[in-house]
């Protein structure tokens, strides 16, 4: 085999694969997207945009787009900030580090729905663990329904995403601060460098391949996140907690519109894949201008 066809013949296996588990399923909802469709499936004829100018028109949407935005901003951003004290404290050299990197790792081997459940029986406005906690602290004085209204279910929800995803964080990070030399600090204590300065001029600068991967990832797993959102709320109170993907259940399981439930998972997949393009463009950008 020539040389140059070497890698092709290597990739080829996987792209093909990749290619029937990813590019069908998106092919057969872009002819659902554009046809009328009855609540068991049956292809009723062809009808255009309609599908599309239904969901987007729809209040609904919009309001799920502007909570989803929110929803992956705050669940990412807030692992990034969590997550990189976390590794850095993890990866110095202390007794019971092993432990301790267990016990952050527990909720990562815990199902995500469970642990949504776990939560909503903590957050029950009742009897759960949360209100009495905070009651026996003094916190609060009477019980408070977290997620009867959404002005505290959906905040609780973010902090229940943060808490299952900076476990995949810290992991990531981890191996980016091995992969850092143990000399490089040494030297910056040699010329008088404070921890802090360490950390911004060789930590940070050096763990940007790495916190762009947690970035990506985590912004792929936690747009389409659907079993903290569903397990806790269902999307309610009135619709108030619902994101892209609830929504999507919604329209395809509950109100049978098939059409329109295909052309938002297509808008979806575009959004999610312009996003994740733009951000690997200004990436790259930002590094070839240093």
């Amino acid at each position: 085999m020539p040389r140059g066809l070497a890698p092709i013949a290597l990739v080829l296996p996987g792209f093909v694969l990749a290619a029937l588990i990813i590019l069908w399923p998106v092919l057969q909802l872009g002819q659902i997207s554009v046809s009328e469709v009855n609540r068991f499936g049956q292809i009723r004829g062809f009808v255009g945009l309609e599908n599309y100018a239904a969901v987007l028109a729809d209040p609904d949407f919009l309001a799920s787009l502007l909570r989803t935005g929110i929803w992956t901003v705050g669940i990412v951003g807030g692992a990034i900030v969590v997550g990189l004290p976390v590794a850095i404290i993890l990866h110095q050299d202390f007794y019971g580090r092993g432990i301790a990197r267990v016990i952050v790792m527990l909720p990562w081997a815990v199902s995500i729905t469970m642990t949504a459940i776990v939560w909503r029986w903590a957050m029950n406005g009742e009897s759960g663990m949360l209100n009495s906690g905070l009651r026996g602290l003094g916190v609060l004085d009477t019980n408070v329904t977290w997620l009867a209204q959404a002005s505290t279910a959906f905040p609780m929800q973010i902090l229940i995403g943060i808490l299952v995803t900076v476990p995949f964080t810290v992991t990531i990070l981890l191996g980016g601060l091995s992969s850092i030399s143990d000399d490089l600090y040494e030297a910056a204590r040699l010329e008088g460098a404070s921890t802090w300065q360490s950390f911004r001029r060789i930590t940070v600068p050096l763990m940007k391949p790495f916190l762009n991967i947690a970035v990506v990832l985590n912004t792929i797993y936690v747009f389409n996140s659907f079993p903290i959102i569903w397990a806790t709320t269902q999307g309610g109170p009135a619709n108030s907690t619902d994101i892209l993907v609830t929504y999507l259940y919604k329209l395809g399981f509950q109100f049978g519109r098939l059409g329109e439930a295909s052309a938002l998972s297509l808008l979806m997949f575009a959004l999610l894949l312009a996003l994740l393009v733009l951000y690997v463009a200004l990436i790259s950008r930002g590094e070839a201008d240093r």
